[in-house]
């Protein structure tokens, strides 16, 4: 996959939380390229002869694991790290899950359910999701970010200033991802692989697939960046667009009960429409259906929309 790497930060590297005290798992120059051997967000916890019954007994202290810290030479507070996303090495096996507690409808999806994928870690061809589709795949990492400023363990599971649980799709191939910095040599971490996921992940858990992942660090000296940003190298939706979206939308006055509706929404279609169970559907939307805010502007209502691909069925 990635030959020509400067390093490789094998699996055992890995950590849970975000902490700058955890010692460097390995010092480089700006412009090395590594390559990491991520771990699936559940730790491997799942296998191919996984059952729902396996759900119970997540250990919810050992998710998320990120590979690193990799401690950058001459980056400082103020200054921004360049991640160039280089290549992703799948490994042909994923997992999703309604996690009861966790999700967009945790109220109302409150059984465990679990799907298991198996894909051509090659052609990366799409995805069998039981007799109901096929969902083409967009490898990415989930969690990829900086440690903290402020001392002591912070969670992985939510999002922060200097990235982390991110979970935006779009981190693939060719997009190049700038983090602002917060403590001396950076100490770039990542993990949380996925195989496909929508935007928004509603359900939680989009893919989970465990793979090597490949890419380059650089610093950009006082970029003084508030939040991440990315550039991405070419158009993000096409391997989802050929055959058009069906949509449903929810209006009101606050967003997060519009996301609700709206999935909401769209699982009653595909139950009425493809004949899946309301725990398929919830996860099938999870791995390849988009959260879009329509309109935030005409007060006092705003309007957040579903985009499900028909691509799927076709």
């Amino acid at each position: 996959m990635c030959s020509n790497c400067d390093y490789t930060i094998h699996g055992r590297h890995h950590h849970f939380g975000w902490d700058h005290s955890i010692p460097p798992a390995e010092r480089v120059t700006p412009g090395s390229t590594l390559e990491f051997e991520c771990l699936d967000s559940g730790s491997g916890h799942f296998s191919p002869d996984s059952t729902v019954d396996d759900i119970a007994t997540l250990d919810f202290s050992k998710v998320n694991p990120v590979n690193g810290p990799i401690y950058v030479e001459g980056a400082k507070p103020g200054d921004a790290l360049k991640v160039e996303i280089l290549s992703f090495k799948p490994s042909g096996f994923g997992w999703t899950a309604n996690i009861p507690g966790f999700g967009l409808l945790a109220d109302q999806f409150k059984d465990p359910a679990l799907t298991l994928w198996n894909y051509d870690a090659t052609s990366l061809a799409p995805a069998a999701f039981g007799k109901h589709g096929r969902v083409p795949l967009k490898p990415f990492a989930g969690t990829i970010g900086l440690a903290p400023a402020e001392a002591g363990l912070h969670s992985v599971v939510p999002p922060r200033r200097m990235g982390g649980n991110l979970d935006i799709r779009d981190l693939a191939a060719g997009t190049t991802l700038y983090l602002p910095v917060e403590v001396e040599g950076a100490l770039f971490s990542i993990g949380d692989t996925h195989a496909a996921q929508g935007d928004g992940e509603v359900c939680g858990t989009a893919i989970e697939s465990q793979m090597n992942v490949a890419v380059k660090l650089d610093v950009v000296k006082d970029a003084n960046l508030a939040m991440p940003r990315f550039t991405t190298p070419g158009p993000v939706t096409r391997h989802l667009d050929a055959e058009g979206y069906e949509v449903t939308t929810g209006i009101g006055s606050d967003l997060m009960e519009g996301a609700r509706a709206a999935l909401s929404g769209m699982i009653d279609l595909l139950c009425a429409t493809r004949g899946l169970s309301a725990e398929d559907a919830y996860m099938l939307c999870s791995v390849c259906g988009d959260l879009r805010i329509s309109e935030i502007v005409d007060q006092p209502n705003w309007v957040v929309s579903f985009y499900f691909p028909r691509i799927v069925f076709s």
